[in-house]
C-alpha cells in the first residue's frame, strides 16, 4: 500500500484492492474514502468489494466519486463532514491519488 501524507491524520494513495485493506487497517487507518467511480477501468476492483473488506478490518468506508476534473460543491462538503466526522486517521484513493489530493486542497484550502 502506497501512502502519501497531507497531513498527521490525512494520507492519500493509488487504487486498493481487497488484499490491500488490512494494510490499511495495519497502518492505523479508521476511515477510507473511495474518490473513483466504479468501472472507469477493467479490472478495477467495485467499491462494495473494499467497504466489505473495510467493514470487515472494523474501518469506516466513504464513496465520493470524482470523474476526471468534475468536483461539485456537494462533494466537497460532503468529503470535509466524513474527514469532521473521522475518529482516527483517513485513507483516501482514487486511480493515483491525485484527485484524492485535489479533493484534500479543495477542501482545506
Amino acid at each position: 500500500m502506497e501512502a502519501t501524507k497531507l497531513s498527521e491524520t490525512f494520507a492519500v494513495g493509488p487504487q486498493l484492492r481487497v488484499d490491500d485493506v488490512g494494510d490499511v487497517a495495519a497502518a492505523g487507518y479508521r476511515v477510507v474514502i473511495c474518490n473513483r467511480p466504479d468501472d472507469e477501468e477493467a479490472g478495477q476492483p467495485a467499491a462494495a468489494e473494499i467497504a466489505a473488506a473495510c467493514d470487515a478490518a472494523g474501518m469506516r468506508f466513504h464513496h465520493l466519486p470524482i470523474r476526471g476534473s468534475e468536483l461539485s460543491p456537494d462533494t466537497i462538503e460532503r468529503f470535509r463532514q466524513v474527514v469532521g466526522d473521522a475518529r482516527g486517521p483517513v485513507f483516501a484513493y482514487c486511480r493515483s491519488g491525485q484527485r484524492s489530493a485535489y479533493l484534500w486542497n479543495r477542501a482545506h484550502p
